[in-house]
């Protein structure tokens, strides 16, 4: 409770400083009012252009390349905010971390795994990432962390899926709970509802993905990669298309790169939208809510990518409901 009025106290100053309003000072002094009309009033103000800025956001960058600019651009474009830009790339031999905190955000967007990395030890603010594959191997132990997903939603995943695979029935998908599990329970669920058989085994160690995968034999005919670094290495991945190919199932993966090396189809998450989920976990951040009580966040946006030569020798015949976003390559 002592925490909850401190915090409310500091949040009163900064909105009257902010609004220049003395009415707000007296509004806030009544503890009963402010305990009723806290969380719904400062939602409110966050729903004005200006409140972001009020609140100084600032970004850290991992380098200058266009998917993180999007997601930038998204997440900007969300909150209709001015966002302090740190780019890691530029900024060699500077303590990053010590020029963000004298920046005194009130919440620091981080995007890209460097860009996590760098910012993590930062303990005492607010932290919503973005574009991070894997971001559990940073995230434990750091309560004032969260995120949204490289990934679209399993439910969004498993609807292409059904839609551009009629004829797939079960899918085989390997993975590290420490990674992607919290993903792999939501896709059970999910398939569960769609009718899709979901066969999931977990692996602790690359050394083990052959093994398991060979265990599956004759039990699905698509096999599902996520990406999780336990799972997908160098060497995985040249097994796991192989198998695919000797056993003449299709791969669905999450980055348009593996389709060169056979895959099928590649969905992927727009960095834009990763950018506008972004600022909506921000909102919760910035409403009150902690950051260890938001779960990670999954785009519905799919970018949807077919490797036409590998559907001709697999014989796969695509459904005609293929997702309007989808794009053909390699049909050579």
């Amino acid at each position: 409770m002592v925490k909850y009025i401190k915090e409310s106290i500091a949040f009163c100053l900064l909105l009257n400083q902010v609004m220049n309003n003395s009415y707000l000072l007296q509004f806030c002094k009544h503890k009963r009012l402010w305990k009723n009309f806290h969380a719904a009033f400062l939602l409110l103000f966050l729903s004005f252009p200006s409140s972001a800025s009020a609140f100084n956001i600032v970004s850290v960058q991992s380098i200058n390349i266009k998917p993180y600019n999007d997601a930038l651009e998204g997440y900007s474009a969300s909150c209709n905010c001015e966002v302090e830009r740190f780019i890691l790339s530029e900024m060699k031999d500077r303590d990053v971390a010590k020029e963000v905190l004298e920046a005194k955000p009130r919440v620091i967007l981080a995007i890209g795994f460097d860009a996590l990395n760098t910012i993590r030890s930062i303990k005492n603010i607010p932290i919503v990432y973005a574009m991070v594959l894997n971001p559990g191997t940073l995230t434990r132990g750091h309560d004032n962390i969260a995120g949204v997903s490289m990934q679209p939603s399993p439910e969004r995943q498993l609807a292409v899926i059904r839609r551009a695979l009629p004829g797939v029935k079960s899918i085989g998908l390997l993975f590290d709970p420490r990674n992607t599990g919290g993903f792999v329970k939501r896709a059970q669920q999910a398939s569960a509802r769609s009718g899709l058989e979901l066969i999931a085994r977990e692996v602790r160690s690359s050394k083990d993905v052959p093994a398991i995968l060979n265990s599956m034999n004759g039990k699905i005919n698509a096999l599902w990669m996520l990406p999780d670094v336990t799972v997908v290495t160098p060497e995985t991945t040249e097994f796991l298309l192989l198998y695919s190919l000797e056993q003449g199932m299709p791969v669905i993966t999450f980055s348009e790169k593996y389709l060169a090396m056979g895959a099928l189809i590649s969905l992927e998450a727009d960095a834009r939208d990763m950018g506008r989920h972004a600022w909506d976990v921000t909102r919760k951040v910035l409403s009150g809510v902690e950051a260890e009580e938001i779960e990670e966040t999954y785009t519905e946006d799919a970018i949807v990518t077919v490797n036409g030569k590998t559907a001709k020798k697999l014989g796969v015949n695509m459904g005609k409901e293929v997702p309007e976003r989808t794009k053909t390559i390699r049909e050579e």
